[in-house]
């Protein structure tokens, strides 16, 4: 194939070459080229394509700690993009270029994409990633099943003025948190590319950052470099950073960046700078050869170019959500559910009776930026009902818990369905306070008319209907800002618009100027906390299901202000604890919460991620105890009392990030989850080199069940600031009740060595290493060394 890639580039034209530049590369009948694009999502699953398996958020892929689901997940995910490439929908053909998996550790958990990483750990980021992208890659020696392209490099985990935001971070830093995740599937053969972030780091941006070549790609020399979403046009327009465009494209081009993603499908701009920055010898002909030549591999790498030898031409689409991938579906959706806390007596319910399931996220499945349409979603309540009903005696309720209220104006009139002002009863809406973020320091809150079940969104014209399904959108037009007017009275602002709601000539709510804005108040229908408490009083077993909308307060160009749940939340749960103490709280949120008065009086706690179509059955089975709850935190949760650095602060370690450097009280660790059976821990046996180690662990409960068992290492005999603790590897392993395994771990160097700035490389001082194996961070079997 390399004979063809040098065949193209003799043939092809300089402006033939300059075109292929950009992410929407034409086609070029002559030379018998397909029109190409960079770029298909593929997070926990196709995505932007239209109905497709939908996995869990890959927090909640990291909180399964299997190497071997996250390499099923991602073998499954690329069968359904060849399959929307070789068999497309009308609009349009999947690209073999997949932009996932993200592998920037989780350093803060106030990130807004918080759910789009493994772990805050850089070694299980490290190993997932090489499992995902494996399963991207496909087993083929030659031709790749899709291109997996990481995101984001480099030391980007912050959203607030993400164009812009210059991040100091430490060459330590760089090299033991921040690279590994990227490394080590380049160096596994099983990505190929990388996208820059948005960012600066130490006053460079990293769409010219010089680590791209010297490191990223001396790991990997044919790996392509895709720009982010208008970067190259970032260098100029917002980091100022060079003059012209001309000049910015062809310092990117020096750096590395191969592909650029820029003024959306529109090649033109892109085109125009890379011919000025030719003519005016800022770029050679040669320099643009290699790039193209690196983009021309890759497209090769998938079979393009030799259809016949391709084993996946034949992928059609009737596997996209077929009964195979629901199955592996609903297993990684067990798989990360985590078990925080439980009380004795508490969970699994040996017979539910009656059943209240309360709270906003107890009927309803949610997804995110980056997911597929959902085939079908299996709720909590839903998965319950089903369970139950089987028992003539358990009965399954749901309520919200949210306020019914009417839109009134000060003259008497009120907001009907249709979003007109009217003299009559006017229409009910469910009313949801989301809290606050980082970009709206103000409370938002949503309105859902109850007879069509749809929330109240603004139209292209401005005007507003109750039309949509749910918050969605890159601009969520669901969200509305209530303005104080005097009194009870209030002015609802449009947070996507930026404009006050207004009466239109017809009637019917519109958005305008603050002159025109109308005075409204929110009468009471009925209390969402009175009914909960109701319900939970009438139940024998009650769930609560709190958490956050993926779309709201916490998502890609929205950090979270705080780690704590939004007050309305908080306060339904205490009421709903204080009417039925025997009430478990279930979490499904991309992030951690700071949820102390839970831990201190609520009995049970799971957490799960958004964990798609089949989230409820993986929740109804594990409270019910059809399943064991295996899943792992993959990053610490802290408590509300914790001040953590600031956002911006990327220096682990001298600001005391993550487990291994954190040194207060935490509400749990790092990798901490709880299970229905019991382990206990043998004799830890290091190898005298320190490269290897043996632990034993036994199953001691009555039934089966999964441990995570993790290996951590803690050196005492380094110069400079070392890691309290540092994983040196995990396994989860499944065990029968009264089953004993010996696991054996490989320790990688750089487990035991830190980076030296002056030495340019790691460095292992001889002296004392202490190995530690158990269930989290805090494990205390422990052998020195």
């Amino acid at each position: 194939m390399t004979d063809r890639v040098a065949d193209l580039l003799r043939q092809l034209t300089t402006a033939e070459k300059i075109a292929l530049l950009h992410q929407r590369q034409p086609a070029i009948p002559r030379l018998g080229l397909a029109e190409f694009h960079t770029g298909c999502e593929v997070l926990h699953g196709a995505a932007w394509l239209g109905r497709a398996t939908v996995f869990p958020q890959a927090v909640g892929l990291g909180a399964s700690w299997d190497r071997a689901l996250l390499h099923d997940v991602g073998e499954a995910a690329a069968t359904e993009v060849r399959a929307l490439h070789h068999d497309p929908p009308a609009d349009g053909r999947a690209s073999l270029n997949v932009w996932a998996p993200v592998v920037n550790p989780l350093r803060d958990p106030r990130w807004g994409r918080n759910e789009e990483g493994y772990s805050e750990d850089p070694f299980a980021t490290a190993q997932l990633a090489v499992a995902y992208c494996t399963g991207l890659r496909g087993p083929h020696p030659t031709v790749w099943r899709t291109a997996p392209v990481l995101k984001h490099f480099l030391a980007y985990n912050v959203e607030t003025d993400r164009d812009v935001a210059d991040v100091a971070v430490p060459e330590r830093v760089v090299h033991e948190y921040e690279l590994p995740g990227f490394l080590e599937p380049l160096r596994a053969g099983v990505a190929a590319g990388v996208m820059p972030a948005y960012n600066l780091v130490n006053g460079v941006p990293n769409h010219v950052h010089p680590l791209l070549a010297t490191v990223l790609r001396a790991a990997a020399p044919d790996l392509v470099v895709c720009s982010d979403a208008q970067a190259p046009s970032n260098l100029v327009e917002t980091e100022r950073y060079f003059a012209s465009h001309a000049e910015s494209h062809a310092a990117a081009l020096h750096a590395g960046v191969d592909s650029y993603t820029d003024n959306g499908p529109d090649p033109g701009p892109t085109i125009a700078r890379f011919t000025e920055a030719l003519e005016r010898g800022l770029v050679t002909e040669a320099d643009i050869d290699a790039a193209v030549g690196r983009i021309l591999r890759m497209r090769a790498s998938t079979g393009e170019f030799e259809p016949a030898r391709d084993p996946y031409r034949g992928i059609r689409r009737d596997v996209i959500a077929c009964e195979a991938h629901a199955r592996l579906a609903a297993r990684a959706a067990a798989a990360g559910v985590v078990l925080l806390r439980n009380s004795p007596g508490a969970l699994p319910w040996a017979a539910p009776g009656d059943v209240a399931v309360i709270g906003h996220l107890g009927d309803r499945v949610l997804t995110d930026w980056y997911s597929g349409t959902l085939p079908y979603a299996v709720t909590i309540a839903g998965a319950l009902r089903s369970r139950c009903a089987a028992t003539p005696s358990s009965n399954v309720s749901f309520a919200d818990g949210l306020d019914r209220v009417r839109l009134a104006t000060p003259d008497g009139r009120r907001v009907d369905g249709a979003l007109r002002l009217t003299g009559g009863p006017g229409a009910v809406f469910a009313w949801q306070d989301w809290g606050t973020s980082v970009q709206c320091p103000v409370p938002v809150h949503t309105f859902r008319e109850t007879a069509a079940d749809r929330y109240v969104t603004v139209e292209d014209s401005g005007a507003l209907a109750a039309t949509a399904v749910t918050p969605d959108g890159w601009v969520v037009r669901e969200l509305w800002e209530l303005h104080p007017a005097g009194g009870e009275q209030v002015l609802l602002w449009s947070n996507a618009l930026g404009r006050y709601v207004t009466e239109g000539p017809d009637g019917r709510l519109t958005t305008g100027e603050a002159s025109g804005a109308l005075r409204f108040v929110l009468e009471p229908v009925s209390s969402g906390v009175a009914e909960a408490e109701a319900a939970a009083r009438a139940a024998a077993r009650v769930v609560v299901v709190l958490g956050n909308d993926p779309h709201i307060n916490g998502r890609e160009t929205v950090d979270r202000a705080s780690l704590a749940l939004p007050p309305q939340q908080e306060a339904l749960l205490r009421a709903v604890v204080a009417a039925n103490p025997a009430a478990v709280l279930v979490l499904v949120s991309s992030y951690p919460y700071a949820v102390g008065w839970a831990q201190r009086h609520v009995p049970a706690i799971l957490w799960t991620s958004h964990a798609g179509q089949e989230l409820g059955t993986a929740v109804a089975d594990v409270l019910l105890g059809a399943a064991n709850p295996g899943g792992r935190l993959p990053q610490t949760w802290y408590g509300a009392g914790t001040v953590l650095p600031a956002p911006t602060d990327h220096d682990v370690i001298g600001s005391g990030w993550t487990y291994q450097y954190h040194r207060g009280e935490v509400l749990y660790p790092f990798g901490h989850g709880l299970s229905y059976t019991t382990f206990a821990y043998g004799p830890l046996v290091v190898d005298p080199s320190g490269r290897s180690a043996t632990v034993t662990v036994t199953n001691t409960g009555d039934r089966a069940g999964d441990e995570v068992v993790q290996l951590y290492v803690s050196p005492r005999c380094w110069p400079v600031p070392a890691p309290q603790r540092r994983l040196a590897g995990f396994e989860r392993v499944p065990l029968a009740p009264g089953e004993t395994r010996r696991v054996r771990f490989d320790v990688p160097g750089t487990a035991l060595a830190y980076w030296s700035a002056r030495d340019g490389r790691f460095v292992t001082p001889a002296g004392e290493y202490e190995f530690h194996a158990g269930p989290d961070a805090r494990c205390t079997v422990t052998v020195g060394g």
